[in-house]
Protein backbone atom coordinates (compact mmCIF):
# COMPACT_ATOMS: atom_id res chain seq x y z
CA UNK A 1 0.00 0.00 0.00
CA UNK A 2 1.51 3.31 -1.02
CA UNK A 3 1.68 6.38 1.19
CA UNK A 4 -1.06 8.24 -0.69
CA UNK A 5 -3.51 5.37 -0.25
CA UNK A 6 -2.67 5.23 3.44
CA UNK A 7 -3.32 8.96 3.70
CA UNK A 8 -6.70 8.53 2.00
CA UNK A 9 -7.67 5.85 4.52
CA UNK A 10 -6.57 7.98 7.45
CA UNK A 11 -8.65 10.88 6.18
CA UNK A 12 -11.74 8.74 5.58
CA UNK A 13 -11.49 7.18 9.03
CA UNK A 14 -11.87 10.61 10.65
CA UNK A 15 -15.31 11.15 9.12
CA UNK A 16 -16.95 11.99 5.81
CA UNK A 17 -14.66 13.94 3.51
CA UNK A 18 -15.37 15.03 -0.02
CA UNK A 19 -13.30 14.22 -3.06
CA UNK A 20 -12.30 17.87 -3.64
CA UNK A 21 -11.22 18.22 0.00
CA UNK A 22 -9.12 15.08 -0.25
CA UNK A 23 -7.58 16.22 -3.51
CA UNK A 24 -6.63 19.59 -2.03
CA UNK A 25 -5.20 18.16 1.19
CA UNK A 26 -3.14 15.49 -0.62
CA UNK A 27 -2.25 17.73 -3.58
CA UNK A 28 -3.47 15.29 -6.21
CA UNK A 29 -6.30 15.38 -8.75
CA UNK A 30 -9.91 14.46 -7.99
CA UNK A 31 -9.62 11.70 -10.57
CA UNK A 32 -6.64 10.27 -8.68
CA UNK A 33 -8.71 10.31 -5.47
CA UNK A 34 -11.48 8.37 -7.20
CA UNK A 35 -8.97 5.78 -8.46
CA UNK A 36 -7.51 5.34 -4.97
CA UNK A 37 -10.97 4.91 -3.46
CA UNK A 38 -11.94 2.32 -6.06
CA UNK A 39 -8.67 0.44 -5.51
CA UNK A 40 -9.33 0.37 -1.77
CA UNK A 41 -12.86 -0.92 -2.36
CA UNK A 42 -11.46 -3.66 -4.59
CA UNK A 43 -9.10 -4.60 -1.74
CA UNK A 44 -12.10 -5.09 0.54
CA UNK A 45 -12.36 -1.76 2.34
CA UNK A 46 -15.99 -0.70 2.67
CA UNK A 47 -16.09 2.96 1.69
CA UNK A 48 -19.49 4.62 1.68
CA UNK A 49 -20.34 7.56 -0.56
CA UNK A 50 -22.51 9.95 1.43
CA UNK A 51 -23.88 13.42 0.76
CA UNK A 52 -20.99 14.75 2.84
CA UNK A 53 -18.33 12.74 1.05
CA UNK A 54 -16.53 9.43 1.43
CA UNK A 55 -16.63 7.53 4.74
CA UNK A 56 -14.65 4.45 5.78
CA UNK A 57 -17.33 2.07 7.02
CA UNK A 58 -15.40 -1.17 7.59
CA UNK A 59 -11.90 -2.64 7.28
CA UNK A 60 -11.25 -6.15 5.87
CA UNK A 61 -10.39 -8.82 8.42
CA UNK A 62 -7.29 -9.86 6.47
CA UNK A 63 -5.25 -9.04 3.41
CA UNK A 64 -3.73 -5.73 2.32
CA UNK A 65 -5.61 -4.18 5.24
CA UNK A 66 -2.82 -5.39 7.54
CA UNK A 67 -0.93 -2.21 6.65
CA UNK A 68 -3.81 -0.05 7.88
CA UNK A 69 -3.12 0.90 11.48
CA UNK A 70 0.17 -1.05 11.57
CA UNK A 71 2.64 0.58 13.96
CA UNK A 72 5.75 -0.86 12.31
CA UNK A 73 7.64 0.21 9.16
CA UNK A 74 6.67 -2.72 6.92
CA UNK A 75 4.94 -2.75 3.56
CA UNK A 76 2.73 -5.73 2.79
CA UNK A 77 2.49 -7.76 -0.41
CA UNK A 78 -0.62 -9.90 -0.05
CA UNK A 79 -1.63 -13.09 -1.89
CA UNK A 80 -4.85 -15.06 -1.52
CA UNK A 81 -2.83 -18.17 -2.36
CA UNK A 82 0.88 -18.69 -3.00
CA UNK A 83 3.31 -21.54 -3.41
CA UNK A 84 5.78 -20.32 -0.80
CA UNK A 85 6.02 -16.92 0.87
CA UNK A 86 9.74 -17.56 1.43
CA UNK A 87 10.29 -18.16 -2.29
CA UNK A 88 8.55 -14.89 -3.16
CA UNK A 89 10.45 -13.09 -0.40
CA UNK A 90 13.73 -14.34 -1.83
CA UNK A 91 12.80 -12.90 -5.22
CA UNK A 92 12.10 -9.55 -3.60
CA UNK A 93 15.32 -9.69 -1.60
CA UNK A 94 17.35 -10.31 -4.73
CA UNK A 95 15.64 -7.28 -6.29
CA UNK A 96 16.80 -5.13 -3.39
CA UNK A 97 13.59 -5.01 -1.31
CA UNK A 98 13.72 -4.24 2.40
CA UNK A 99 11.16 -4.37 5.22
CA UNK A 100 8.56 -6.11 3.04
CA UNK A 101 6.09 -8.65 4.39
CA UNK A 102 4.93 -11.32 1.95
CA UNK A 103 1.60 -12.42 3.38
CA UNK A 104 -0.81 -15.12 2.23
CA UNK A 105 -4.13 -16.62 3.29
CA UNK A 106 -3.13 -20.00 1.85
CA UNK A 107 0.29 -21.52 1.14
CA UNK A 108 0.42 -24.62 -1.03
CA UNK A 109 4.16 -25.26 -1.36
CA UNK A 110 5.68 -24.29 1.98
CA UNK A 111 9.04 -25.58 3.14
CA UNK A 112 10.23 -26.47 6.61
CA UNK A 113 13.59 -27.56 7.93
CA UNK A 114 15.48 -30.17 5.90
CA UNK A 115 13.37 -29.14 2.87
CA UNK A 116 10.23 -30.81 4.28
CA UNK A 117 7.15 -29.64 2.40
CA UNK A 118 3.77 -28.77 3.84
CA UNK A 119 0.54 -26.97 2.98
CA UNK A 120 -0.76 -24.01 4.95
CA UNK A 121 -4.57 -23.99 4.66
CA UNK A 122 -6.77 -20.93 4.33
CA UNK A 123 -7.38 -19.23 7.65
CA UNK A 124 -3.76 -19.31 8.77
CA UNK A 125 -1.12 -16.61 8.70
CA UNK A 126 1.70 -17.44 6.31
CA UNK A 127 4.21 -14.62 6.10
CA UNK A 128 7.84 -13.96 5.26
CA UNK A 129 9.78 -10.87 6.25
CA UNK A 130 12.44 -9.44 3.95
CA UNK A 131 15.08 -7.80 6.13
CA UNK A 132 18.48 -6.17 5.66
CA UNK A 133 19.79 -6.03 9.23
CA UNK A 134 23.06 -4.39 10.14
CA UNK A 135 24.34 -7.36 12.12
CA UNK A 136 27.11 -9.94 11.63
CA UNK A 137 25.94 -13.22 10.09
CA UNK A 138 26.63 -15.07 13.35
CA UNK A 139 23.90 -13.04 15.07
CA UNK A 140 21.18 -13.81 12.50
CA UNK A 141 19.65 -16.53 14.76
CA UNK A 142 18.55 -13.75 17.11
CA UNK A 143 16.03 -12.69 14.46
CA UNK A 144 14.55 -16.19 14.46
CA UNK A 145 14.22 -16.10 18.23
CA UNK A 146 12.68 -12.63 18.01
CA UNK A 147 10.05 -13.92 15.60
CA UNK A 148 9.18 -16.78 17.96
CA UNK A 149 8.81 -14.34 20.85
CA UNK A 150 6.65 -12.02 18.73
CA UNK A 151 4.28 -14.84 17.78
CA UNK A 152 4.08 -16.17 21.34
CA UNK A 153 3.32 -12.70 22.70
CA UNK A 154 0.60 -12.07 20.12
CA UNK A 155 -0.91 -15.47 20.87
CA UNK A 156 -0.91 -14.76 24.59
CA UNK A 157 -2.60 -11.42 24.03
CA UNK A 158 -5.32 -13.41 22.24
CA UNK A 159 -5.65 -15.72 25.25
CA UNK A 160 -3.55 -18.66 23.99
CA UNK A 161 -1.01 -20.01 26.56
CA UNK A 162 1.81 -20.16 24.01
CA UNK A 163 5.38 -21.23 24.80
CA UNK A 164 8.53 -21.68 22.71
CA UNK A 165 10.35 -24.96 22.15
CA UNK A 166 13.98 -24.39 21.26
CA UNK A 167 14.80 -22.83 19.02
CA UNK A 168 11.67 -21.48 17.34
CA UNK A 169 8.58 -23.70 17.48
CA UNK A 170 5.66 -22.02 19.23
CA UNK A 171 3.59 -24.57 21.12
CA UNK A 172 0.47 -24.71 23.24
CA UNK A 173 1.24 -26.86 26.25
CA UNK A 174 -1.41 -29.39 27.17
CA UNK A 175 -0.06 -29.24 30.71
CA UNK A 176 -1.24 -25.62 30.90
CA UNK A 177 -4.61 -26.58 29.48
CA UNK A 178 -4.95 -29.50 31.86
CA UNK A 179 -3.38 -28.28 35.09
CA UNK A 180 -3.36 -30.74 37.90
CA UNK A 181 -2.50 -33.76 35.76
CA UNK A 182 0.57 -35.57 37.07
CA UNK A 183 2.98 -38.03 35.53
CA UNK A 184 2.62 -41.66 36.57
CA UNK A 185 6.18 -42.92 36.11
CA UNK A 186 9.74 -41.63 36.28
CA UNK A 187 11.01 -43.38 33.15
CA UNK A 188 12.02 -41.04 30.33
CA UNK A 189 10.32 -41.37 26.98
CA UNK A 190 10.91 -39.34 23.84
CA UNK A 191 8.51 -36.60 22.83
CA UNK A 192 9.36 -35.76 19.23
CA UNK A 193 7.80 -33.39 16.73
CA UNK A 194 8.53 -32.89 13.06
CA UNK A 195 8.95 -29.45 11.51
CA UNK A 196 5.38 -29.69 10.21
CA UNK A 197 4.10 -30.03 13.75
CA UNK A 198 3.03 -33.65 13.34
CA UNK A 199 3.72 -35.77 16.41
CA UNK A 200 5.83 -38.86 15.79
CA UNK A 201 4.62 -40.37 19.07
CA UNK A 202 0.92 -39.85 18.42
CA UNK A 203 -1.27 -38.35 21.11
CA UNK A 204 1.28 -39.13 23.83
CA UNK A 205 3.70 -36.62 22.34
CA UNK A 206 1.40 -33.69 22.91
CA UNK A 207 1.07 -34.36 26.63
CA UNK A 208 4.47 -32.90 27.42
CA UNK A 209 5.86 -31.21 24.32
CA UNK A 210 2.65 -29.39 23.48
CA UNK A 211 0.78 -28.96 20.22
CA UNK A 212 2.38 -26.89 17.50
CA UNK A 213 0.96 -23.46 16.80
CA UNK A 214 3.74 -21.96 14.68
CA UNK A 215 6.93 -22.88 12.89
CA UNK A 216 9.66 -20.54 11.66
CA UNK A 217 12.22 -20.95 8.89
CA UNK A 218 14.98 -18.35 8.43
CA UNK A 219 17.13 -17.98 5.32
CA UNK A 220 20.12 -15.70 4.88
CA UNK A 221 22.56 -14.51 2.25
CA UNK A 222 25.74 -12.64 3.04
CA UNK A 223 29.50 -12.65 3.28
CA UNK A 224 31.85 -13.52 6.10
CA UNK A 225 31.27 -10.27 7.99
CA UNK A 226 28.15 -8.82 6.39
CA UNK A 227 24.53 -9.84 5.94
CA UNK A 228 23.02 -9.06 2.53
CA UNK A 229 19.49 -10.09 3.47
CA UNK A 230 17.56 -12.25 5.89
CA UNK A 231 14.16 -13.83 5.31
CA UNK A 232 12.17 -14.89 8.35
CA UNK A 233 9.37 -17.20 7.24
CA UNK A 234 6.61 -17.75 9.76
CA UNK A 235 3.60 -20.06 9.54
CA UNK A 236 0.94 -19.61 12.23
CA UNK A 237 -2.20 -21.70 12.67
CA UNK A 238 -4.74 -18.98 13.46
CA UNK A 239 -8.35 -19.44 12.29
CA UNK A 240 -8.00 -23.06 11.22
CA UNK A 241 -10.45 -25.76 12.39
CA UNK A 242 -9.22 -29.03 13.85
CA UNK A 243 -10.15 -31.05 10.75
CA UNK A 244 -7.68 -29.03 8.66
CA UNK A 245 -4.77 -29.40 11.09
CA UNK A 246 -2.17 -32.18 11.05
CA UNK A 247 -1.86 -34.47 14.03
CA UNK A 248 0.05 -32.82 16.85
CA UNK A 249 -0.89 -29.28 15.81
CA UNK A 250 -3.37 -26.77 17.15
CA UNK A 251 -4.63 -23.33 16.21
CA UNK A 252 -5.69 -20.12 17.89
CA UNK A 253 -9.26 -20.94 16.87
CA UNK A 254 -9.13 -24.33 18.59
CA UNK A 255 -7.95 -22.77 21.85
CA UNK A 256 -9.90 -19.51 22.12
CA UNK A 257 -12.08 -19.26 19.01
CA UNK A 258 -11.61 -17.18 15.86
CA UNK A 259 -9.72 -13.91 16.12
CA UNK A 260 -9.24 -10.92 13.86
CA UNK A 261 -6.23 -11.95 11.79
CA UNK A 262 -5.43 -8.38 10.74
CA UNK A 263 -4.97 -7.34 14.37
CA UNK A 264 -3.12 -10.56 15.17
CA UNK A 265 -0.60 -10.07 12.36
CA UNK A 266 -0.14 -6.43 13.29
CA UNK A 267 0.75 -7.41 16.84
CA UNK A 268 3.25 -10.01 15.58
CA UNK A 269 4.93 -7.46 13.30
CA UNK A 270 4.95 -4.73 15.94
CA UNK A 271 6.47 -7.01 18.58
CA UNK A 272 9.08 -8.25 16.10
CA UNK A 273 9.99 -4.71 15.07
CA UNK A 274 10.51 -3.70 18.69
CA UNK A 275 12.79 -6.68 19.32
CA UNK A 276 14.90 -6.32 16.18
CA UNK A 277 15.75 -2.77 17.23
CA UNK A 278 16.65 -3.93 20.76
CA UNK A 279 18.47 -7.24 20.29
CA UNK A 280 19.64 -7.25 23.92
CA UNK A 281 16.00 -7.85 24.88
CA UNK A 282 15.58 -10.96 22.71
CA UNK A 283 17.14 -13.62 24.93
CA UNK A 284 15.47 -12.45 28.18
CA UNK A 285 12.12 -12.40 26.39
CA UNK A 286 12.74 -15.86 24.94
CA UNK A 287 13.63 -17.26 28.38
CA UNK A 288 10.36 -15.97 29.84
CA UNK A 289 8.36 -17.83 27.20
CA UNK A 290 10.46 -21.00 27.00
CA UNK A 291 8.90 -24.44 27.18
CA UNK A 292 12.37 -26.02 26.95
CA UNK A 293 14.40 -24.54 29.79
CA UNK A 294 14.25 -26.82 32.81
CA UNK A 295 13.24 -29.80 30.68
CA UNK A 296 15.18 -32.97 30.01
CA UNK A 297 15.98 -32.89 26.30
CA UNK A 298 17.68 -34.82 23.57
CA UNK A 299 19.17 -32.68 20.81
CA UNK A 300 20.16 -34.42 17.60
CA UNK A 301 23.23 -32.70 16.15
CA UNK A 302 25.66 -33.51 13.36
CA UNK A 303 28.13 -34.66 16.02
CA UNK A 304 25.70 -36.94 17.80
CA UNK A 305 22.97 -36.64 20.40
CA UNK A 306 23.21 -34.34 23.40
CA UNK A 307 21.06 -35.54 26.32
CA UNK A 308 20.53 -33.67 29.56
CA UNK A 309 18.66 -30.78 31.13
CA UNK A 310 18.24 -27.53 29.18
CA UNK A 311 19.42 -24.82 31.58
CA UNK A 312 19.89 -21.65 29.52
CA UNK A 313 20.09 -19.99 26.13
CA UNK A 314 23.03 -17.75 25.20
CA UNK A 315 23.98 -15.49 22.29
CA UNK A 316 23.26 -15.95 19.45
CA UNK A 317 20.68 -18.56 20.44
CA UNK A 318 22.71 -21.56 21.57
CA UNK A 319 20.99 -23.94 23.99
CA UNK A 320 23.02 -24.82 27.10
CA UNK A 321 22.42 -28.44 28.09
CA UNK A 322 23.65 -29.78 31.42
CA UNK A 323 24.84 -33.32 30.74
CA UNK A 324 26.60 -35.95 32.85
CA UNK A 325 29.87 -34.72 31.31
CA UNK A 326 29.24 -31.04 31.96
CA UNK A 327 27.51 -28.18 30.15
CA UNK A 328 27.29 -28.38 26.36
CA UNK A 329 26.35 -25.47 24.08
CA UNK A 330 24.24 -26.58 21.12
CA UNK A 331 23.99 -24.11 18.23
CA UNK A 332 21.82 -26.17 15.89
CA UNK A 333 19.88 -29.39 15.99
CA UNK A 334 16.49 -31.05 16.45
CA UNK A 335 15.44 -30.68 20.07
CA UNK A 336 13.18 -33.35 21.55
CA UNK A 337 11.62 -32.99 24.98
CA UNK A 338 11.79 -36.02 27.24
CA UNK A 339 9.09 -36.75 29.75
CA UNK A 340 8.14 -39.35 32.33
CA UNK A 341 6.31 -42.23 30.62
CA UNK A 342 2.62 -42.90 31.18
Amino acid sequence: MNETRRAVLDALADGPVSGPELADSLDISRNAIWKHVEALRTAGFEIESTSDGYLLDDVPEFGPSVEYGLDAPFSVEYHDSIGSTNDRARELAEEGAEDVVVLADEQVGGRGRLERTWVGPSGGVWLSLVLRPNIPPAHAPLLTLAAAVAVARAAREAGVPAEIKWPNDVLVSEERANEGQSDRSSDDVLVSETSEGQSEQGTAAGARGGEKLCGILTEMEGEANRVSWVIVGTGINVNIPADDLPEGATSVQEVVGSVNRRVFVQRVLEEFDALRTDVDAVLPAWRELSATLGQRVRVETTNGDVVGTAVDIVTPGALVVETDDGDVRVHAGDCDHLRPAN
